[in-house]
């Protein structure tokens, strides 16, 4: 799969993709991620790529043109399989189960607004899609970017290694509603807090039980705004941690 990200700070990302579960998938040909200065796309001494707002206004806004002009080059005959993403603190939530529909692309290009924001036409007429990565406002894009690049690559095959690892955490598929359960490592007891019971007897089905329980309670706990449906009430002795 690859990855567009058009930026007026293309150093920005020199550090973000070089580490971890990504750098490994890039070095295995599993991803490619390509970085593109909106600059590029600008003739004026300056390079100007915002400009007042009209009406007047507090900020500068992006410009059209040099995003027209980047997107039309970058994927000069959009597919189905390639969508372009505007990235903005108006946009709709970005969640798991967006994160699932882009991994089966094969290009995703996203744009990093800037300043006040971006000319709306861009949002109307050239993006398929206007995505936030949550209700607060950053100052620009390229954090948001590399959160969305990271979220969808680990979903492509092979990026983990164990495929079973993207399918057994929070918003997994099949469990939108529900956090991942509390984990727990050696020793098995640590200042005086002790690992549940439960989880020391090896018997699969009753983990799988208080597992699937302390999901809930955990749920309810951290975000009871995800926690409204039927599937996401505790089981009350189940689900309590043991100390």
């Amino acid at each position: 799969m690859r990855f567009h990200i058009v930026t007026i700070f293309p150093e920005f990302f020199s550090g973000p993709f070089d580490h971890g579960v990504l750098h490994r998938a890039k070095l295995a040909g599993l991803v490619e991620v390509q970085i593109h200065d909106l600059r590029h796309w600008t003739y004026d001494r300056h390079r100007s790529v915002d400009d007042r707002p009209f009406g007047g206004g507090e900020g500068m806004l992006l410009k059209p043109q040099p995003l027209f002009e980047a997107v039309e080059a970058i994927l000069p005959q959009r597919s189905v399989r390639q969508k372009v993403v505007l990235l903005s603190a108006q946009g709709r939530r970005f969640t798991q189960r967006v994160a699932r529909d882009f991994a089966a692309l094969d290009d995703l290009l996203l744009v990093c607004g800037r300043y006040e924001g971006v000319d709306e036409r861009v949002a109307e007429h050239l993006a398929d899609d206007e995505l936030s990565i949550g209700d607060f406002v950053l100052s620009g894009g390229e954090l948001a970017a590399a959160v969305v690049v990271d979220t969808v690559a680990r979903l492509l095959p092979g990026v983990l290694g164990n495929e079973g690892s993207s399918r057994n955490e929070s918003f997994s598929e099949g469990d939108e509603n529900l956090l991942d359960c509390p984990q727990y490592t050696r020793p098995a007891e640590f200042r005086g807090w002790k690992v549940p019971e439960v989880l020391l007897g090896g018997n699969h089905e009753e983990i799988k039980r208080w597992r699937r329980a302390a999901s809930r309670e955990k749920t309810q706990r951290l975000r009871p705004d995800l926690a409204g449906s039927p599937d996401t009430k505790v089981e009350p002795d189940h689900a309590k941690r043991t100390c």
